[in-house]
């Protein structure tokens, strides 16, 4: 067996910035710490296509929080950070000032992912943490931005798209009510069936894995957690009636409530959560899937592998 390498990695979305130490060995992933925050940094971008000032303040705040914790901890690693950024970044008109203030501020190089790269790298983050990886996947990440879909077998994936709708950007574009109304909620179906219809692939014979916010939350929440643990969330099976009976419940919420009455998980989603849970039900029905596989990885799990 080869020696262990220590290595970190930080994913900067849409809606959150997540921290992953992990050693790496014979290709495989042993996860020593995650961390997450909800800076949401792509408030506002799919109206404005502009990185606003605070958010880009918020998520340095973030960054400077994990150096520090980084530095103190594992200190071997602390400038040497794989740091990704993905669909807000990318249509950002000012992205070039936010990644320099990165820099500035940490001393990181981010790494730009296209639509492909993020897709790529979620399929093989999301299977690398699942006990059970020998079967045909698709690989569904909902981020703020944008949504990822990756076919594959085994770890290995065959193609993977990405497509303009997020639970930030679509919250924004179709929700405008708190709570929303029923003209808004079904416009916002309307164009995320639009979008899987547009797109020229078929699913068979394969499994369906979830990953990001979304998806890991409602899996949180239906185990009955009082924190996140990655243990436990990682390989739950979901179920499509489950994501009915939540965007049925929180459509008739404020953001306010459902960030109480579901807090910590919810805490920074109460305005996008509908959003999400309404993409995740289309794609479900679009595609006839009764079920899913919970994976607590990403991005973060798969830019080490490479």
């Amino acid at each position: 067996m080869s020696k262990a390498e220590l290595k970190a990695s930080i994913d900067i979305g849409t809606n959150s910035v997540l921290f992953l130490v992990a050693n790496i060995r014979d290709g495989g992933i042993e996860v020593l710490e995650e961390k997450q925050a909800v800076p949401r940094l792509g408030k506002g971008v799919d109206a404005d296509k502009n990185l606003h000032p605070d958010s880009c303040d918020r998520v340095v705040k973030v960054l400077r929080k994990y150096k520090a914790h980084l530095v103190e901890n594992y200190p071997q690693v602390a400038n040497d950070v794989v740091v990704t950024a993905t669909s807000a970044v990318r249509d950002s008109s000012n992205r070039e000032e936010f990644l320099n203030q990165i820099y500035q501020e940490t001393g990181w190089n981010v790494q730009l992912l296209t639509g492909v790269e993020e897709a790529q790298t979620t399929y093989t983050g999301a299977i690398s943490v699942l006990k059970d990886q020998s079967e045909n996947f698709v690989v569904l990440d909902i981020g703020g931005g944008s949504t990822e879909i990756a076919l594959g077998k085994q770890l290995q994936l065959s193609s993977g798209i990405s497509v303009d709708m997020g639970s930030v950007r679509f919250s924004e574009r179709y929700l405008k009510s708190n709570p929303p109304i029923k003209e808004e909620l079904e416009t916002l179906r309307t164009e995320v069936r639009s979008l899987l219809r547009a797109k020229s692939f078929k699913l068979k014979d394969c499994r369906l894995v979830g990953v990001a916010g979304t998806v890991t939350s409602i899996a949180a929440i239906e185990l009955g957690l009082d924190y996140y643990d990655a243990s436990k969330i990682n390989g739950y099976i979901l179920k499509k009636e489950s994501v009915e009976n939540f965007v049925e419940e929180f459509s008739k919420m404020s953001s306010t409530e459902i960030e109480n009455s579901y807090s910590p998980f919810l805490t920074g989603r109460g305005d996008v959560i509908t959003g999400g849970l309404i993409i995740l039900h289309e794609f479900m029905n679009h595609f006839n899937f009764d079920d899913l596989v919970v994976s607590t990885g990403g991005i973060r799990h798969g830019i080490l592998k490479k």
